[in-house]
């Protein structure tokens, strides 16, 4: 299956959840709700379905040899195990063409989406406080 299939298969999918939602009927996806865990991301037809599914996503980007990566993962996991924001993570090592497309220039780079588009970048070692409240201006 090509991206361009895959794109579709979720534009399609969303669109009828869109008509559900409209239709007051509740979504046929339980995944609506924010997961509890990081979400690994593998390349960008995942990260714009999980743009897309949530409301709020928060996305780590990271790489495995980043000291500050390794001291904010227990933060991300926290803010994803105590917020509605779904938080996904993408090792830039692996996908590093995603990356370039979000503008990462130095790792960890923080991007929180709301409504399927951008809305905040943060670079460098962030305090749960700080991101606690950057995702609650957004839930």
């Amino acid at each position: 299956m090509t991206d361009d299939q895959t794109l579709e298969e979720i534009r399609q999918r969303k669109l009828e959840e869109l008509r559900d939602r409209a239709a007051g009927e509740a979504p046929t996806d339980s995944a609506q709700e924010s997961p509890t865990e990081p979400i690994s991301i593998h390349g960008s037809a995942e990260l714009d379905d999980t743009v897309t599914t949530h409301d709020v996503v928060l996305v780590d980007f990271y790489a495995d040899w980043c000291g500050p990566c390794q001291m904010l993962e227990p933060v991300v996991e926290t803010i994803a195990a105590e917020t509605d924001a779904a938080v996904a993570k993408v090792d830039i090592d692996a996908n590093q063409q995603l990356a370039a497309e979000y503008g990462v220039r130095g790792v960890p780079t923080l991007v929180l989406f709301s409504d399927g588009q951008p809305a905040e970048q943060l670079v460098g070692m962030q305090q749960e406080g700080q991101l606690r409240s950057l995702v609650g201006k957004y839930t």
